[in-house]
């Protein structure tokens, strides 16, 4: 199953954690977004292989804004 794991809040990416083929576990993080000074670590909701990471470090996410694709 497809996961796309998309931003819930405006944000800069701040760190990426995770790797494109690496693979994943429910709960591992894959980016960590920083809004108003707050740490927002964006974690997998299953486990999978991290197919697509559509962001890099500084980027500025919108809300609904692709992440990453954990198939």
């Amino acid at each position: 199953m497809t996961e796309e794991i998309r931003a819930e809040i405006v944000a800069s990416v701040w760190k990426v954690a995770a790797r494109e083929g690496e693979a994943m576990h429910k709960g591992d993080t894959v980016v960590i977004l920083e809004s108003m000074k707050m740490e927002i670590p964006v974690l997998t909701g299953s486990d999978g292989k991290l197919t697509r990471l559509a962001v890099t470090e500084g980027d500025v996410v919108q809300e609904g804004d692709l992440i990453a694709v954990v198939d």
